[in-house]
């Protein structure tokens, strides 16, 4: 009798860290998810900021035609790759948009004209502050990422995470080395 009770407590003990541990690898799971969707609103926001900015800066950059049909563009593809799911392929779309975005910027300094106009300068300041919060939403993400991934890669959980089919999530990178590379201030 004695030793069947024992059997029977460390089988309760068992299937308890089992709940236990397939429940922390759920709910970093549905952060991770959670961490992404703030990004893809984040990234809504600016996809939607965009044609009003194009809009009322059309008629002052008319000979930066190119630099405007290649944010369209790229807008277009950003939001392409938001849809088909991957992260990769998105943070590399939205690689290239914030690379036009910051060209845009530096052609606009050169009309104060365009610089004063209240609608602009809203706009600006909107779209300066969305990529704040896309940044503070890739940070967050990449942070519930790792803390999944190394509950997926850590003994014991790692056995539970493997047999039940748990996929590492990606992180949300910098697709253009260009990026990393320190900005050279040139007087």
């Amino acid at each position: 009798m004695e030793m069947s009770m024992i059997l029977l407590i460390i089988l309760a003990v068992f299937v308890i860290w089992l709940v236990v541990t397939f429940n922390g690898l759920v709910t970093a799971r549905n952060r991770t998810k959670e961490a992404w969707s703030d990004i893809d609103v984040q990234l809504k926001r600016r996809h939607d900021l965009i044609p009003n900015l194009l809009e009322s800066v059309k008629g002052y950059l008319s000979h930066e035609r190119g630099l405007l049909e290649n944010i369209t563009k790229s807008r277009s593809q950003a939001m392409e790759a938001q849809k088909s799911g991957s992260h990769t392929d998105l943070a590399k779309a939205e690689s290239m948009l914030g690379n036009l975005l910051g060209n845009l910027r530096v052609s606009m300094e050169a009309y104060p004209d365009l610089k004063a106009n209240t609608n602009v300068a809203q706009l600006m300041d909107e779209l300066s502050d969305t990529e704040n919060k896309i940044m503070a939403a890739r940070r967050f993400y990449n942070g519930q990422t790792r803390d999944f991934n190394t509950k997926l890669e850590v003994f014991p959980t790692n056995l539970i995470g493997n047999t039940l089919k748990f996929v590492k999530f990606d992180f949300f990178e910098i697709a253009d080395a260009t990026e990393r590379e320190n900005v050279t201030v040139k007087f």
